[in-house]
């Protein structure tokens, strides 16, 4: 934590609202007096966080600091300069007098918790959410209260158990409206609402739909902003307490017989009861701190575990989340308790596997290393290291390479997405990462999303962008071929020719050249280089990009203005930029705008590259790369060879290894005769398919290590099986460059190791023995190696302590780069002269429609985990292909049809789902599928950008035939794309005030003034 407090003392109103999306940012320091003292407080901000601060206790049912006010429950009522009122809703003012426990206060938070328990049933005791956290139940306690003086009515609305993930109970509902700001505001699904007009109001969902079949995405928001157990996850239903597991008739007498206990003795002796029992589950519960394992936003949380049953994953506190998930972090997470998990090594012999002890694999591994290393020499083997595994398994696998075989063949599945972004962000600002961090793109006037459909790939980093285009003004612009949710959602909304950015951008950074537009005192100041950038992009005119790109000259134009009247503009872009031919190119011309524009160096501003693995940024950052080791440092660099000379005692090769893609070409042709491949399914995510099977089948010796048999794992010879991340201690690299910790939340399963363990052993066996008996010591020697992690460390990353690289010796990190120079010698960015490289693959007379391929909200990747996890499985059981309203037509398919995608590589049989998310002659397919043989890459081809040899994937071409099979829609009514969201303002408190029922607690008092007042000043917390 030693950074985050470095940084809270050097900017504390910065980074008040850093945790989650909390109100808007503070005005001038001032003063307010609470209960006759003086404390610090900041104009215009909800005076119930000054309270907080001032650690004076206050009730505060609906309050949340990441939601800010919503107002709904009153209980937070104090008395403002001699007037009752509510302190979240009251914004401070210089000079306020404030009194939190007067009688007239006192009464009215009283009142008002009266009336919330008047919709809810208290039976604490017996109640699967009395953890300690919540927030009806400790708030009973705070205010005192003995008896409930307006009796609890059920409401009459039956349960709602139509979400395979949580529950929503009416009648323990005491509509705080906390899960309706949270959908409406934070996750911004604006699925929920209250009819507060209703003589019996209720959360609604879509209005009125039953959850199971309503736009809900599952995200979660709403179960972990729930101040009690009205919203719960299933998983810990009968699960958590001490007694909710008992039979139901004998749970419903338990309830029965603790309300009549209530009457006679007060709520005092149940509550009593039920602190005991809660701190009885402080024994089986399990509460550990994690990272998520999906997608590159890094979200952090604590997840409850009983054994190994999993309660629920309970975020707050994460740096890059606060209180967002999405449906996958929340409750994604049976993969690890699937009945799929391998458990013991496994030998190839002949066409069959056989178990084997650990001691025989890895010295069989050990042996073969040691025949092909000394019949072929160190370059016939290669090694290549998981995005999903950590930073420290990450490190291994390249020291492992280079230390103990000698070869730089090795590298990380960044190749087959993100290496174009960061060879474009080298070549021109000098670091290969996002230039800022989430809370930049939260504070940008401007953000351009290109290629990524981020609210389903980053889910939780989208919502920060959709909170901000909806409250605070932000403008948004998405260029993509197809439509997806954030399309709908953009200001403008433009769609591009596949494969064509290149053009576009090019010619916005002309356009704003050739009329004076561009920032000329930073490119003056900070850039090189920009006569040569200019003679680059002659050619590209406003003319030309709009004949290329199909994309009006009118809205090109449009689209610079905006970029330039913007206060700051980030751009973010994926797999829809780098998995084309010119992806390197297409990467460098964004950056290359936004040096134009001056859109570097200031919050709001920057080049975001959104990671698509948990830990793929961090796989890189450790060095699983064929020419640079941790830290970025180039294997001929000679101080970096002394350094590792001095720590490993070899001298680093100067040659560059291979590349993914290269390794299976050089197999096939046969100089790659062994691959050690851990975490992936490359045979699924590969390009070609087919010619990748080729290069396994190719090899003398393949090792697979993973958590189940993948389909790339019936290829290999011998199948570790490994640990996740639950299993295991370690850190991750998010896509803002920020590494935390994750702790080991339940042993490994029986039979399995985690990687850092299995690769130590190897190494053991081959001489190298590196007495690693914990991660933290693994991080300690990347940072005495690498310079931009010199000050990262196990206890600065304590807890969810947090370290954006790159990161001092003293460990202050770096959250937004480019501030004062850019990571070249003379400090200066440069504007690189790239070049268009266009689509090999346009569609033609025979493969006549455009394939475009990504990711879905519900499944991560090839799906080999998501898969697992039933509530995902039944939302979305397979993959599809979605058509045209307008193609669908022309070939007369309807949705439910199957067809069959053929390619110059491969084809796959698909049910049909028409959609206007694309138009014409374009054809999506998820990435994810439930059976291997209908995997999007069997259709993709060989074409890769020249730069980095990752795959064009977006380059593909296929014809279709329509099959006479047919079956229902591949999305069933479940999925939550048929819902019909109900957007609005948030709660919309304003109608339940004015409700006719409705009287602010305890009126009578408040207005009895200074005099009443006067007469109980003094008296403490006792009336």
């Amino acid at each position: 934590m030693e950074q985050t407090d470095q940084l809270m003392h050097a900017n504390d109103a910065h980074l008040r609202t850093r945790v989650g999306p909390a109100h808007q940012p503070s005005g001038p320091e001032t003063s307010v007096v609470i209960d006759g003292a003086s404390f610090q407080a900041w104009e215009g901000e909800p005076l119930i966080d000054a309270i907080n601060r001032a650690q004076i206790k206050l009730a505060q049912v609906c309050y949340h600091p990441q939601l800010g006010p919503i107002q709904t429950c009153d209980t937070c009522a104090v008395e403002i300069d001699g007037t009752v009122g509510r302190a979240c809703g009251t914004r401070v003012t210089p000079g306020m007098t404030v009194r939190t426990q007067t009688l007239a206060a006192r009464s009215a938070q009283r009142d008002a918790y009266d009336r919330i328990v008047g919709n809810h049933d208290l039976y604490c005791t017996v109640c699967d959410n009395n953890n300690g956290n919540c927030t009806v139940h400790n708030t009973l306690g705070l205010l005192g209260i003995d008896h409930q003086t307006r009796p609890y009515q059920p409401k009459g609305y039956e349960k709602d158990e139509s979400n395979p993930f949580y529950r929503y109970d009416p009648d323990q509902c005491i509509l705080c409206g906390r899960c309706v700001e949270a959908c409406q505001n934070v996750q911004v699904n604006e699925t929920l609402s209250i009819n507060w007009e209703s003589e019996q109001p209720r959360v609604l969902w879509d209005g009125g739909a039953p959850i199971g079949e309503s736009s809900c995405v599952s995200c979660g928001h709403c179960v972990t902003v729930c101040p009690c157990n009205a919203l719960m996850e299933k998983s810990m239903i009968t699960e958590a307490g001490m007694f909710t597991g008992i039979p139901l008739p004998v749970w419903n007498a338990s309830i029965d017989l603790v309300k009549g206990v209530e009457g006679a003795a007060g709520l005092k002796p149940i509550m009593n009861v039920s602190e005991i029992e809660s701190a009885g589950r402080e024994g089986y519960i399990e509460k550990t701190k994690t990272v998520c394992t999906y997608c590159g936003v890094g979200c952090s949380f604590e997840i409850w575990t009983k054994d190994r049953h999993i309660l629920k994953v309970e975020p707050g506190q994460g740096p890059a989340n606060g209180i967002s998930t999405c449906v996958k972090g929340k409750f994604g997470w049976d993969y690890v308790n699937s009945e799929e998990r391998l458990t013991s090594p496994l030998i190839r012999e002949g066409d069959r596997f056989r178990e084997a002890s650990w001691d025989e694999a890895l010295d069989l591994i050990a042996r073969k290393f040691t025949e092909i290393r000394g019949q072929h020499g160190p370059d016939a083997l290669a090694f290549i290291a998981s995005s999903k595994a950590t930073n420290e398994e990450a490190f291994l696998v390249q020291k492992f390479a280079r230390q103990v075989i000698g070869t730089n063949n090795v590298d990380n599945c960044s190749r087959y997405c993100q290496s174009p972004a960061t060879q474009g962000l080298w070549r021109t600002v000098g670091y290969g990462g996002d230039s800022g961090t989430i809370y930049d793109i939260e504070n940008a006037g401007l953000v351009l999303a290109v290629g990524t459909n981020t609210a389903e790939s980053h889910p939780v980093l989208a919502t920060r962008v959709k909170r901000a285009h909806k409250l605070a003004g932000q403008k948004l612009v998405v260029v993509d071929i197809r439509e997806h949710e954030m399309a709908r959602r953009a200001d403008v909304f433009l769609r591009p020719r596949p494969g064509t950015d290149f053009v576009w951008l090019s010619a916005i950074s002309k356009y704003i050249l050739d009329n004076g537009l561009e920032a000329k005192a930073f490119l003056a100041e900070r850039v090189n280089d920009l006569e040569e950038f200019r003679r680059s992009i002659e050619g590209y005119t406003m003319e030309y990009a709009a004949e290329e790109t199909g994309i009006a000259r009118e809205e090109l134009e449009k689209l610079a203005h905006m970029i330039v009247e913007s206060s700051g503009t980030c751009v973010l872009w994926a797999m829809g930029v780098t998995q084309q031919c010119g992806g390197s190119d297409t990467s460098t011309a964004i950056s290359n705008l936004l040096l134009v524009t001056g859109n570097y160096g200031r919050t709001g501003t920057g080049a975001y590259p959104l990671r698509g693995h948990n830990n793929v940024q961090g796989a890189s950052d450790m060095g699983a790369m064929p020419d640079r080791t941790s830290g970025y440092l180039k294997t001929t660099d000679p101080l970096n060879i002394q350094t590792h000379e001095r720590e490993w005692g070899v001298t680093l090769r100067p040659e560059r290894g291979l590349d993914n893609t290269q390794m299976i070409d050089a197999a096939i042709e046969g100089k790659l005769k062994s691959l050690w491949l851990t975490g992936e399914e490359m045979g699924l995510t590969d390009a070609d398919s087919n010619h990748l099977i080729k290069g396994y089948e190719s090899l003398d010796f393949f090792v697979v290590q993973d958590l189940y048999f993948t389909y790339t794992a019936q290829f290999a010879d011998v199948v570790l099986p490994a640990s996740p991340s639950l299993e295991k201690d370690g850190t991750f690299t998010n896509t803002e460059r920020r590494i935390q910790r994750l702790y080991q939340a339940m042993e490994p399963l029986r039979g399995t190791r985690p990687d850092w363990r299995i690769y130590t052993a190897v190494a053991k066996r081959l001489g190298h023995d590196w007495g690693y008996t914990h991660p933290s010591q693994i991080m300690d020697e990347v940072a005495r190696l690498s310079p931009i992690f010199s000050g990262v460390s196990y206890e600065r990353l304590e807890g969810f302590g947090s370290q954006v690289w790159p990161v001092n010796a003293d460990g202050t990190g770096t959250p937004l780069l480019y501030t004062e120079r850019f990571n070249f010698p003379d400090g200066k960015a440069k504007l690189y002269p790239a070049e268009y490289q266009p689509r090999q693959h346009a569609p033609n007379a025979e493969f006549d429609l455009h394939l475009n391929s990504g990711r879905m909200l519900e499944h991560f990747h090839e799906g080999n985990m998501t898969f697992k996890v039933e509530g995902i499985a039944e939302k979305a059981p397979d993959s599809f292909v979605e058509l045209s309203p307008e193609l669908a037509a022309e070939r007369r398919v309807t949705t439910g049809q199957y067809v069959r995608l053929i390619s110059e590589s491969g084809a796959i049989r698909l049910r049909a789902l028409v959609t206007g998310r694309v138009s014409g002659n374009e054809v999506y397919v998820p990435m994810n599928s439930a059976k291997s043989e209908n995997a999007v890459n069997h259709l993709t081809g060989q074409n890769r950008d020249p730069v980095t040899h990752t795959p064009a994937y977006k380059d593909t071409r296929v014809r279709m035939e329509v099959l006479t099979e047919s079956g229902p829609s591949p999305l069933p009514k479940t999925n939550p794309r048929y819902g019909h969201p109900t957007p609005q303002t948030g709660v919309e408190v304003e109608r339940k005030w004015q409700r006719p029922d409705y009287i602010f607690p305890g009126g009578e008092l408040a207005m009895l003034g200074d005099s009443l007042n006067r007469r109980v000043d003094g008296l403490g917390t006792d009336d």
